[in-house]
């Protein structure tokens, strides 16, 4: 019995941070686009200035 006036303001706590931290990232925008990163990283990137190109097949001549 002794142990509950213990845990049960440790759980209220717990609880109250977590709905803090979970509060915290909905304003700052962490949840905001959960789709976008995944199809940025399908995107083919083909179409990479001149001069990125020129530096990459460099490296790779290096190599």
């Amino acid at each position: 019995m002794e142990s509950l006036y213990l845990l049960i303001p440790l759980s209220i706590l717990l609880a109250f941070v977590i709905g803090f931290i979970f509060w915290w990232t909905i304003r700052s925008g962490q949840l905001d686009d959960l789709e976008g990163p995944s199809w940025r990283i399908l995107h083919d990137d083909d179409k990479l200035p001149q001069k990125n190109r020129l530096k990459r097949c460099r490296k790779t001549k290096k190599s």
